[in-house]
């Protein structure tokens, strides 16, 4: 058979590159923040995060999604979870660079930031699997609120990765999922039905159901009941120590949109044992410090998507030409990749400073800063990247519709973690709670982006109008609460990037965010320095 044709014009694929060494604004980031002697290994992670095995082990773990057994072949019911071998493989590579529990035994200075920074390299590569890893990591502060019950459980969580259920005692380490939401309340947890009946020396029986619960196949999971004395927070093994497993009955898996590679299922309680956390009727505040966790690493979670998305879009735009031009030398394609670098990194930015505060919670102003910044950025970065990662892929065209391009997979996981641990409308009521109720956090926030003052004139015009609205009679109310939202995340990106990043970068952020409405992605101003910026986020062949 004769050949029909060459191939041609095609770009190479984005393998075998460094994805920590290629990001300047991350790399630049942990040298502020993290802790310097784990540079070696954000080294390695970011060489295996950039191979072609790994992108393999990504690929295979999202098309061959977990399948539940319900029943072994004998008709015992067993309720596991099968998954294939490059899930594992993903999952044991993140334990092993320290991924979950391992910053909470090492008090580093920068060690949370160092971990953060390899949660938004590995992320990059296959999103799903970061969700049993994230919770790991968030379980630790709330078992800690408990000296007795739960400091045994947080000392035990993370090391080695060690999968299938076994008793506790007999594991290398251990993983930590969450089960708080129900059918009828979803957010309102206060809403929760099911029941916690006292069996004897802190142990309580659960009855009920939750409508999410991701990861079932970890070994514990922090559950909400309601107890006699209220909403109560427990520890749920799934394995008991005598090896008998726990009446934790796995109904099904959900059909997601994306996170194909995890198991999120719903789950009925039967009399299963758990172990109170905290004093009965204080739930809520007793796992507050879980979801502020995995808050912080759902804006870690969107700012690896939107780093993956650019880096994919400004390589494809620097190997192939269209209309006699290379794609990357095209002022309309290079403003909207200079728009798209700009969100990047002004979401790389904050999701770091966020993860320095968790280090530096000694301080007054860096715990109030976290307060307030986690609702700002969560609302923020996770609303805005569903469209940032549906113009990078567009900038591929036809080629970033198809799956093999990667950008499918990006797009669908791309809304999630707008939704975890609350969605947009949550987070703003949150911000109208620390506003009308925590003035240390809002003090905080003002002297953050007061760092930058005197050096953009569109900053401090957005502070002080921002300002004078937070003092005005009556104070914002919900229908204000959005638009607020955006604006005071805004400012706290441009504070940092006016700070750290490029004038390039930090011009083009304060002209076209600061209004907290940023819409069609490559509409800058004529004066934008694309090229500087682009050049900035594009990889490099190795």
């Amino acid at each position: 058979m004769g050949v029909t044709h060459e191939v041609t014009n095609q770009p190479p694929p984005l393998t075998g590159y460094d994805a920590f060494g290629a990001d300047v604004a991350l790399v630049e980031a942990f040298q502020r923040y993290g802790w310097a002697d784990d540079r070696v290994e954000l080294d390695h992670l970011g060489r295996q995060a950039g191979s072609e095995e790994a992108q393999r082990w990504a690929r295979e773990a999202d098309v061959n999604e977990p399948v539940l057994r319900t029943h072994d072949r004998y008709g015992h019911r067993i309720d596991e979870v099968e998954f294939h071998p490059s899930w594992h493989r993903l999952m044991s590579t993140a334990l092993e660079y320290g991924l979950s529990a391992d910053p909470w035994s090492r008090p580093l200075p920068g060690v949370h930031a160092a971990r953060a920074a390899k949660f938004i390299v590995w992320s990059q590569l296959e999103a799903a699997h970061l969700c049993p890893v994230s919770m790991t990591y968030a379980a630790v502060p709330a078992l800690r609120t408990d000296p007795g019950a739960g400091a045994a459980w947080a000392d035990r969580l993370g090391g080695i990765y060690d999968p299938g259920l076994r008793p506790p005692a007999t594991k290398h380490g251990l993983l930590a999922g969450m089960a708080m939401t129900e059918k009828q309340g979803g957010s309102d947890v206060r809403a929760n039905t099911t029941r916690a009946i006292a069996h004897g020396d802190g142990w309580y029986r659960l009855t009920g159901h939750k409508w999410f619960c991701s990861a079932p196949m970890n070994d514990l999971f922090l559950v909400l009941a309601q107890a006699p004395g209220g909403l109560t927070c427990f520890v749920l093994p799934r394995v008991l120590d005598d090896g008998g497993r726990n009446a934790m009955r796995i109904q099904r898996l959900k059909d997601k949109l994306g996170n194909r590679a995890n198991a999120s299922a719903e789950i009925e309680l039967d009399g299963a044992l758990a172990q109170r956390l905290g004093d009965e009727g204080r739930g809520v505040a007793t796992i507050i410090e879980m979801v502020a966790a995995t808050r912080l690493d759902c804006v870690l979670g969107s700012a690896a998507l939107l780093r993956r998305s650019v880096a994919e879009a400004s390589w494809h735009a620097a190997h192939r030409s269209a209309f006699g031009t290379l794609l990357a030398d095209s002022e309309l394609m290079r403003a909207v990749l200079a728009d798209l670098a700009v969100e990047s990194e002004a979401a790389t930015a904050l999701g770091m400073r966020l993860a320095a505060a968790v280090d530096r919670a000694d301080d007054q102003h860096e715990r109030a800063l976290r307060r307030i910044g986690l609702p700002l950025a969560k609302y923020w970065i996770c609303k805005r990247t569903p469209a940032a990662v549906a113009e990078a892929l567009e900038c591929l065209g036809g080629n970033g519709y198809v799956e093999e391009s990667g950008l499918p997979r990006l797009y669908r996981e791309a809304p999630l973690n707008s939704i975890w641990e609350g969605a947009g409308n949550i987070q703003a009521l949150d911000l109208l709670r620390v506003l009308g109720r925590e003035p240390d956090a809002v003090a905080a926030w003002r002297t953050e982006v007061e760092a930058a003052k005197g050096q953009d004139r569109r900053l401090d015009e957005t502070l002080a109008a921002t300002i004078a609205e937070l003092a005005g009679t009556p104070s914002p109310g919900p229908g204000r609460a959005r638009d607020l939202a955006g604006r005071m995340a805004a400012l706290l990106q441009a504070s940092l990037l006016v700070r750290y990043a490029p004038a390039a970068v930090a011009d083009t952020f304060c002209a076209t965010r600061l209004d907290g409405r940023h819409g069609v992605y490559g509409t800058l101003p004529p004066d934008a320095d694309t090229e500087a910026i682009v050049r900035r986020a594009t990889p490099e062949a190795s």
